[in-house]
């Protein structure tokens, strides 16, 4: 058990010795400590309560290894969940202490690695966690061990051995197959080039924003040579309720002109009226050219 941190860290190997030389508690004793911690807060007996499971935290996370993940955070993060085992434990229960902070200790441990297994989410669902941990075993065991693609026999078959879709079998088995890829890793063996070379840059060329640049200036000019159709309550009514960052509501713009809303409402859709036909004489279509909205 001594090699399951698979380091050179002489404090790490001393503290997997440690561990497992801690002597196991016997029931009674267990649940005395238990309910010493919940009642009293008594921290000596939360250390030797977890202290003595703490061979149960290292032999779990060794079960996770195969991830690529540094074993001493494996075994931080399983310590986390028997910490949180040794919170919530009801002796009362009458259920061994190793027995509850067993799916606790995994809980935390299988949540660190699918946040850290890749720099791509990988699923939160308990479908998606089940999945995760799941799909090379349950390959193994249909002969189906060849990365990548599975057929749709074995996809359908491990789909309804764990409740998912089969579309989401065949997402992960691709994702487990493959790894992270830094973009600044070489193209090629000879160093020439880097995968973000490869990468299409999206914005916009200087051609591009000119053209939009002049586009936006010439609309602009329409629509302020359209607005001069308005006399001056119909301007006052589109620059609240059209050309302003938060448009007023009919009620509160009556409020102010001292008419009813259904009024402003009117006076609104005839200054819309007046504005489409002053543009149509400008531009031909100001409702394809995207100049006011419809009325």
């Amino acid at each position: 058990m001594a090699s399951a941190y698979d380091t050179n860290n002489s404090s790490d190997r001393q503290f997997v010795r440690t561990a497992m030389k801690v002597a196991l508690l016997e029931p009674a004793h267990e649940a005395s400590l238990a309910r010493r911690w919940r009642e009293q807060n008594d921290e000596v007996a939360l250390h030797e309560l977890t202290t003595a499971y703490m061979r149960l935290v290292i032999a779990m996370a060794s079960k996770f290894r195969h991830y690529g993940l540094p074993m001493a955070d494996l075994v931080s993060e399983g310590n986390v969940g028997l910490m949180q085992a040794a919170a919530r434990f009801e002796p009362e229960r009458e259920v061994r202490f190793s027995t509850y902070a067993s799916w606790w200790i995994r809980s935390s441990i299988q949540d660190y690695v699918l946040r850290n297994w890749s720099i791509v989410r990988t699923g939160t669902t308990s479908a998606q966690k089940s999945l995760f941990f799941n799909l090379r075993r349950l390959r193994a065991r249909i002969a189906d061990t060849g990365d990548g693609i599975m057929s749709v026999e074995n996809r359908e078959w491990v789909a309804n051995h764990l409740g998912v879709p089969v579309r989401d079998v065949e997402t992960m088995a691709s994702r487990l197959s493959g790894s992270d890829r830094s973009l600044n890793a070489p193209l090629s063996i000879d160093g020439d080039g880097e995968w973000q070379d490869m990468i299409a840059d999206e914005a916009a060329i200087p051609e591009q924003l000119v053209m939009v640049e002049h586009d936006t200036a010439k609309r602009r000019k329409w629509i302020a040579e359209a607005l001069k159709t308005l006399n001056p309550r119909e301007m006052h009514i589109i620059s609240k309720r059209r050309l302003a960052e938060e448009s007023m509501t009919l009620e509160a713009l009556g409020e102010e002109l001292g008419v009813s809303k259904e009024r402003v409402r009117q006076i609104e859709h005839q200054a819309l009226g007046k504005l489409r036909k002053a543009l149509e004489r400008i531009v031909g279509d100001p409702m394809k050219a995207g100049l006011i909205p419809e009325a």
